[in-house]
């Protein structure tokens, strides 16, 4: 009884894909074992031989075209799931993390100037015309970053209001004037309807030799940014170095 419940209850054995494939074979081998079949006997042995063969081609081709697609899909979703983890979601600049990654992997090797900035009375954008409103500034600003930044270096977003711009290799006047540009750039040209009032941001900068820790290096920038807030805004201000 026991033996007969085992048999019942095995799985059924998956279906042979290539069957017609396998059986063309073997008639085709059974054919060349007859020493004495004649010509057409052969002849269609081979025409289906050769029919099944050209499928098995066909099929292969369609797999391995699947298999590209799919590994350049996987390829495609790599690349936006690591960017999505590096970069901010509103703006696309590198977020926290990153910049911490990329500003500690670059002060090891060489100089460079770091600017912190944050908007000024960003609260009150935010309350007097709403979070929309406010996320339109923080994209307005860094569209001044970026023009005025380039290839010079590179741009995130520590907080909801407050960036980061690390300028490798920049001496300090160079980095100066960069900043004070950025300032310019957003208060001067800067216009997000409905906000009816001008928008500012304040900078801090240090300039860093190689092999300051990105802590120091934004301690530093941070500092200068604070200074600056409480000697009236819209302003930038050089750490004490």
């Amino acid at each position: 009884m026991a033996s007969t419940l085992s048999r019942d209850s095995s799985p059924a054995a998956a279906p042979d894909l290539f069957e017609n494939e396998r059986a063309a074979l073997r008639k085709a081998r059974a054919m060349h074992a007859v020493s004495d079949a004649n010509g057409a006997e052969y002849r269609q042995s081979l025409g289906e031989l050769i029919d099944h063969f050209e499928r098995l081609m066909r099929e292969t081709r369609r797999l391995i075209g699947r298999s590209d697609r799919a590994e350049r899909e996987m390829q495609a979703l790599a690349h936006q799931l690591a960017h999505r983890a590096s970069h901010d979601a509103l703006t696309g600049v590198l977020n926290r993390s990153a910049v911490i990654e990329r500003a500690t992997k670059t002060l090891r090797s060489k100089s460079a100037a770091m600017i912190v900035l944050d908007i000024d009375e960003f609260k009150r954008i935010n309350d007097d015309f709403g979070h929309p409103t406010g996320d339109a500034v923080i994209l307005g600003v860094v569209d001044c970053l970026r023009r005025i930044v380039g290839e010079r270096g590179f741009i995130g977003r520590v907080g909801g209001e407050e960036f980061t711009v690390l300028l490798p290799g920049h001496d300090p006047d160079s980095a100066a004037l960069l900043a004070e540009r950025m300032r310019e750039a957003i208060g001067e040209s800067l216009i997000v309807p409905p906000v009816d009032r001008c928008i500012t941001a304040s900078f801090g900068v240090s300039n860093n030799e190689a092999g300051t820790g990105f802590d120091t290096a934004y301690g530093l920038a941070d500092a200068a940014l604070y200074r600056a807030k409480r000697s009236g805004r819209n302003r930038v201000e050089f750490a004490d170095q």
